[in-house]
Parts: structure tokens; sequence; C-alpha cells
């Protein structure tokens, strides 16, 4: 008996070393894009979205490789060729054009909201893959074009949002999956800065994001994404039963067209989501708190959180570290996602199925807004 006893140690010994040795050879695989790694070649739509700021002050890490420039603005496209050094010859006056000429694998979209079905339109019949600018599309109706053509080509269609990149939104995550804090019951997302004039954005953006048309709203579009994205994923892509939203202009003199001050209810069968967006608050913020029946957990920021998982138990805090490449940021994310290294989950941040969820709220958010009334998702 001791001797068999004795072989079965060595053999759970030997598996949890093997098995430890694989996890620390995965995270080895994913700490950086190996040299021997073809970059993914990749195009971007348009420059007027400033968050093209993220992709041309990137540093090289070899993962991917900008090889088009699509923009009629030729001011605008020289003005970023002089800040980050690329050449101008690499500037197509048309989306097609770039698309003929390089034959990208992928496009990055920042271009206005309204503007991504095009993307979708010319991208996916020649099977290049598309990443936009959150939130996925300007209305429910252009995303469930966007949706079809990407089925149909069989393309990726992902969104990016700089909060799918915050290590503590996924610990929290994790921590409501592991039952930390209880059954999940109310959910709050605060974003939102003291407006896009007031912190200096670029005419070029600031000329479509006030446009109701070419964003879809003010902050209830722009910084109501994130709430929805965020709720969506801690559901699990469980499907609201109402939504409702109340928007407000109090610098109607700024922004005439469209709100800056929005919040929106999002009640699903047990929990309720409170999405608060705008462009008045006294310094920018993106933040959440998850509340469960048993505790909290307070996300501040990228790096910072709180949580209390009992009545007893005293609050404790956490600093954390970026997360692990790819899942760090979006180019090198969605560069393993085309390549097959990363498989995306249906459920993921930046996934189709999040996403047209994501826009079937906000959809909803603009109609009660502008009716006062509930509105209820069939």
């Amino acid at each position: 008996m001791t001797y068999k006893i004795s072989l079965m140690t060595k053999y759970i010994l030997t598996c949890t070393t093997i098995l430890t040795l694989l996890v620390l050879m995965s995270h080895l695989v994913y700490s950086q894009p190996s040299s021997k790694t073809e970059p993914l070649r990749v195009g971007i739509a348009g420059l007027s979205h400033s968050h093209v700021h993220w992709i041309l002050g990137r540093t090289d890490r070899g993962d991917v490789k900008i090889v088009g420039i699509a923009e009629q603005n030729k001011e605008l496209a020289q003005r970023y060729a002089d800040q980050y050094g690329y050449p101008m010859d690499m500037v197509f006056s048309s989306l097609d054009a770039m698309l003929d000429e390089v034959k990208p694998d992928a496009v990055l979209a920042f271009n206005s909201i309204y503007g991504h079905l095009e993307v979708v339109q010319a991208c996916a019949p020649k099977g290049v893959h598309v990443m936009v600018e959150k939130p996925l599309a300007v209305s429910f109706d252009h995303a469930l074009k966007m949706k079809e053509l990407a089925e149909k080509h069989q393309i990726h269609l992902l969104t990016n949002y700089e909060t799918t990149w915050y290590p503590t939104n996924h610990k929290a995550f994790e921590m409501v999956g592991d039952n930390a804090i209880g059954k999940l019951h109310k959910i709050v997302v605060r974003d939102g800065h003291k407006g896009p004039r007031e912190i200096g954005v670029n005419e070029e953006f600031l000329e479509w994001l006030t446009d109701p048309k070419l964003n879809g709203g003010g902050a209830i579009i722009d910084f109501g994404c994130y709430g929805a994205n965020l709720a969506t994923w801690l559901t699990k892509g469980e499907r609201p039963e109402s939504v409702y939203a109340s928007t407000k202009q109090l610098k109607p003199e700024v922004y005439p067209k469209v709100d800056d001050e929005a919040t929106i209810v999002v009640n699903y069968a047990y929990t309720q989501a409170i999405i608060q967006a705008s462009w008045n608050w006294p310094f920018s913020r993106k933040d959440m708190d998850l509340y469960g029946n048993s505790g909290y957990i307070l996300v501040d920021n990228k790096s910072d959180m709180r949580y209390k998982t009992g009545a007893k138990k005293p609050q404790q805090s956490l600093k954390l570290d970026d997360r692990q490449y790819p899942f760090d940021d979006p180019f090198g994310y969605l560069a393993a996602v085309v390549k097959g290294e990363i498989i995306l989950d249906k459920n993921d941040l930046s996934s189709l199925e999040n996403n047209m969820l994501v826009v079937e709220i906000l959809d909803a958010a603009v109609k009660s807004a502008q009716s006062g009334k509930v509105v209820k998702l069939k």
C-alpha cells in the first residue's frame, strides 16, 4: 500500500510539474510576438478619429505593419506624416484604391461611426478583416448590415474600446465569475471628461463627433457605449428586458446638435446597469462599481481597484500591472485573432455578438431619450 501511494504521489507531482511548465510556456509564447512570424499587414481607414494616435504612435512590436492609409484630407494626412514619419506615398484618396494597391490583411477604421458600414462594405467582399473604434455602428440597422457582410464573407469584425485592455476590468470579471461578491445585481459604469472641445480634440474629429447623423448622438453614444459593452460582458450576453435613458444639453452653445449628458438604465431579469456618460465632468474618468448580494467591487481606473467580499471583511485594494501580450492592446490582439492564435469567444468584449447587443442598447437608449419612455427589447 505504501509503495502504491508513493507511485501515485510521483505521478501527481510529475503531472503537476508538466502542467506548470505548459502554463509557463504559454505565457512565454505570448510575452512578445515571435520574430519568425510575419507581421499582420494592416491598412487604416480614415485619420479623423483621434484614437488613431494609438496605432500611429505605437512602438514597433513586430506584430503589425501599416501598409496603407485611406484619407481624403491631405492636410490632415500630412500633419500626421510630419508627426509620425510615415511617407505620404502610402496615403490613398479612397479606401478601394488602398485595398486594391496594397492588399492588407486587415483594416483599422478611424473614421466616423457612420462610416463604419462603408468600411465593411469595401473590405468584407475582399476577405479583409476589420476592427472599428467603438461603438460598432451608428445604428442597429447599420450593425445588422455589417454583421450580414461579415458572416457572408467570413471575416472577423471586431470593436475596440480602451477599457477592454484594463487589467482591473478583467480581474473584476473574474471575481464576479468566482462568486466573490455573490450574485451580481447592480452595475454602475461612469465614462466621460470635460467635453471634446474642452479637452482640445482635433477639428476633424469634432466635426463628426458632434453630428447626430455621423455619430448617432453626443455623450450618449461616445461614452454610453463603454457601459453597454461592459454590462453585456458581465451579464454574459444576457438580453436586457428594457432600456430607459435621459439626456441633457448643459452646454447648448457648445454642442447645439447633440446631448452632452446622458444616463442610461438597462434592466435585466435580475441585474440593473446604470450607465453615466458625460461631456461635463471636471476631469476624465473611466470607472465602474459592481454590487452583489454579499460584497462589492470598485474599479477606479486601469490599474487600481478595491473590493469587499463580506460584511465582516475589510475593504481591500489591488494595484495591477498591464495584461500580458497579446491581451494588452487591440492591435496585437487583432493579429492573434486573424492568425488563429486566439479563438474569439462570442462574449469577448471585442466580439461581434457582444457589440451587436451594445448597438441595440444604444439604439433603444436614443429612442427612449427622445420619447421620454421606457423602451422594451423584444
